[in-house]
């Protein structure tokens, strides 16, 4: 596969005075090596490349680290694994419901009880399944909710007794890392 290289040399030739072309060239050699694509240096970078899926254990790290590297320090993040005492294990779940109004009703009393310290409703869902041996498809809101996983099956019951479907999505995913503050608010946000 071809990649399209957009740094054209005549471009270089445009910046006026030396100083303006040291500063510049970091960006112009990073911009270039982006748009190559790193799917085509993939097959030449040690095996930590892969294990890793990011950019920062490629061989220029080091530079953006070096330029960039005080305004990531500046966010204050915590792996769940290794939780500070602020936090407590949390998760996203997922429910979808039939309309906005169901949607509405049941974020508000999910947060009203304390069993989520936030919901999001996310309109515009189509959802393809099958039920009773059909194919069904129908327009649906996601519910996005953080709460704590200790409370996992306190929502679970309040959505079963609060939701027009016989079977309603009540799914969970653990947060495994995340915005210490933030992590810290869905504590403080739930019950015990």
């Amino acid at each position: 596969m071809a990649s399209t290289l957009f740094c054209r040399p005549r471009a270089l030739r445009t910046i006026s005075s030396s100083a303006t072309l040291r500063r510049r060239l970091p960006l112009v050699g990073a911009f270039c090596v982006v748009t190559l694509g790193i799917s085509n240096l993939l097959p030449t970078l040690p095996f930590s490349a892969f294990r890793t899926g990011t950019a920062l254990s490629l061989p220029f790290a080091p530079l953006l680290r070096s330029r960039f590297g005080s305004q990531s320090a500046a966010v204050h993040s915590v792996r769940m694994e290794g939780s500070s005492s602020a936090t407590v294990p949390s998760i996203v779940v997922y429910v979808t419901v039939p309309s906005r109004e169901v949607g509405k009703k049941l974020a508000e009393s999910l947060v009203r009880e304390q069993l989520a310290a936030c919901v999001n409703l996310v309109p515009g869902i189509e959802s393809v399944y099958q039920w009773k041996g059909e194919v069904q498809t129908d327009s649906e809101e996601l519910l996005i909710i953080k709460t704590r996983q200790s409370l996992f099956e306190g929502l679970t019951a309040h959505v079963k007794a609060n939701h027009p479907y016989d079977v309603p999505e009540v799914i969970a995913l653990p947060i495994n890392a995340g915005s210490l503050p933030y992590l810290e608010w869905i504590k403080n946000s739930t019950r015990d």
